[in-house]
């Protein structure tokens, strides 16, 4: 197939562009900067350069690469800003998606995330509803999702690929990463919060396998969703800080998700769980 990797640079992107081109696919992705051109050339794929919020200039990129598939993998996340990442998630994708009904393309795999569901008290399936009753930031965050995941079901056919919190290479939660700081400052606190954590391979893998899957959304997370409690000494040991005193307390939606779905649909995870991930790739 002729893939068009939108975020081709991306801690995702840079992961699911050389599994893409091994698997035979001819892969367009594109990069803001030089050096993430020369990387993708490097790597198989045709590079372009395009900015996603000019409507104009985006349909015709996508027009002219012809693609049967696009795989969605912008993000705005070196800053850490939720609002900047909201709106790449809304424009942007209304943009590509506009782009790509234009390119008559008929089959779109895209990113999203798998803590945007309400309050419950076990982890969340796909049938779980999103947080609509969101407040603050947080309404910021869910308001993308759910403006994304709206989107993409334009194209025929769609997956929504729901992924845990990332770590690994190019991610937030890596030695010396985003996470690392905020746990030397005190600002993660190992209390009940329950996150489902994933490897970066393991979300590419996914993206990769998810062009031959049927539509609707998929949670792509590890087997074991854990409280803070429990993964934040671990995440500590393995980025050779001290780990943060136990506390108790967590949001509603701090439920994490189940896999249960990707599993059923093939997807195997190189890293099953963090409690051996972290120490083996941070």
């Amino acid at each position: 197939m002729r893939v068009f990797v939108a975020g081709g640079m991306g801690a995702i992107g840079r992961a699911v562009v050389p599994r893409l081109v091994e698997a035979g696919h001819e892969v367009v992705a594109t990069a803001r900067r030089a050096a993430g051109r020369e990387w993708l050339a490097g790597h198989g794929a045709k590079p372009v350069q395009v900015d996603v919020f000019d409507a104009a200039e985006l349909a015709a990129t996508v027009v002219a690469a012809a693609p049967d598939v696009i795989v969605h993998q912008l993000t705005a996340l070196s800053s850490g800003s939720s609002a900047e990442n909201a709106a790449l998630r809304r424009d942007g994708t209304r943009n590509l998606m506009n782009a790509s009904l234009a390119a008559g393309v008929g089959r779109i795999v895209a990113q999203s995330i798998s803590w945007a569901y309400q309050a419950g008290t076990a982890s969340a399936d796909e049938s779980t509803p999103l947080d609509t009753l969101a407040s603050g930031p947080r309404a910021v965050t869910v308001g993308g999702v759910r403006t994304l995941e709206d989107a993409v079901t334009a194209i025929p056919r769609y997956v929504i690929l729901r992924y845990g919190t990332l770590y690994g290479p190019g991610t937030w939660y890596t030695r010396g990463g985003l996470m690392t700081g905020k746990l030397r400052s005190g600002e993660l606190l190992a209390n009940e919060a329950v996150s489902s954590f994933l490897h970066v391979d393991d979300a590419a893998d996914a993206a990769v396998q998810a062009l031959h899957w049927p539509s609707g959304p998929v949670n792509i997370v590890d087997d074991e969703p854990a409280p803070a409690w429990k993964w934040l000494p671990a995440f500590a040991a393995a980025v050779g800080e001290p780990p943060p005193d136990r506390r108790t307390g967590r949001a509603g939606w701090e439920r994490g998700a189940r896999n249960t779905r990707a599993r059923q649909l093939g997807w195997v995870p190189q890293h099953p769980t963090w409690s051996s991930g972290f120490s083996a790739t941070l």
